[in-house]
């Protein structure tokens, strides 16, 4: 029986691998000045320009219940088995959205909270899409998808806190404290939540960072690395050619979802690392 591999707009992929394994994307939506666009609308480019214009931070909405069950039953009209990975619940209501949309839906659909989001959410879903391509059972993919997700490790740098000021995140008097200084922050997602491990003044804190993460991981064998950014190329491209000699596979540098950029803010990166 064929297996069929949905996911949600907040995966970081690169558009031949979706287009490759035949995966089906449910955009979130994401309203910007009282306009309401679907989140894959907008090149990474435009939403970084609009949302700098923008008299309030962009607010994202996940998608309506009725959407996942049509898309559920349009893709089981073949008599498919379906299964449905998205974002972090800690992030966004999508992945409840999804189990509804499948309780309304006539399709055997199993839906997955992957606790990531971006290319962390990107390594599992590409893992269950080869193997439903090579043929596998719905209880390979399952267990691959969890092997994924524990081998799995996110840690993002913010260079900028207004974002996270606005939408509630942090305190209003961190935020301006940190623009005065020039900080830097670090965090790594544990059990779904972001948790700050280094901060300090100007870019040297990224790079300390780095450092200090390649140290950490050497000797370690590692399946796959990806990094993803928010208008931050030099930092980016730094940390692909200090981490490329850890790993066999070519590291893809993506512009990141704009959910993910509403919060961060221009000037940041993430960085996940699946290992072995």
């Amino acid at each position: 029986m064929t297996i069929k591999i949905v996911t949600d707009s907040t995966i970081t992929v690169e558009p031949e691998l979706i287009e490759k394994y035949g995966i089906t994307i449910v955009p979130l939506a994401i309203l910007i000045d009282g306009v309401l666009y679907q989140d894959t609308d907008l090149s990474a480019a435009q939403f970084m320009s609009k949302m700098k214009v923008s008299k309030n931070l962009p607010k994202t909405s996940q998608p309506p219940v009725g959407v996942f069950s049509e898309v559920y039953d349009q893709l089981a009209e073949d008599g498919s088995q379906i299964i449905s990975i998205h974002l972090t619940k800690a992030l966004s209501g999508t992945v409840e959205a999804a189990r509804q949309g499948a309780m309304l839906s006539n399709a055997d659909v199993t839906v997955i909270d992957s606790d990531f989001i971006d290319q962390g959410l990107k390594f599992q879903v590409i893992e269950a899409a080869k193997l439903a391509a090579e043929g596998a059972t719905k209880e390979e993919i399952l267990a691959a998808i969890e092997k994924t997700k524990k081998n799995t490790e996110l840690f993002i740098g913010i260079a900028n806190l207004d974002n996270l000021v606005k939408g509630g995140r942090v305190n209003r008097v961190t935020g301006v404290l940190s623009g005065l200084l020039n900080i830097k922050v670090v965090m790594e997602l544990v059990d779904t939540s972001l948790e700050p491990m280094l901060k300090g003044r100007g870019n040297k804190t990224f790079q300390k960072w780095l450092d200090e993460f390649a140290d950490k991981i050497t000797g370690r064998q590692i399946k796959e690395i990806g990094i993803s950014h928010a208008e931050n190329i030099p930092f980016s491209e730094l940390m692909r050619d200090k981490l490329q000699p850890f790993v066999d596979k070519k590291i893809p540098i993506l512009d990141t979802n704009s959910t993910v950029a509403t919060h961060t803010g221009p000037g940041a990166w993430a960085l996940m690392i699946e290992f072995e």
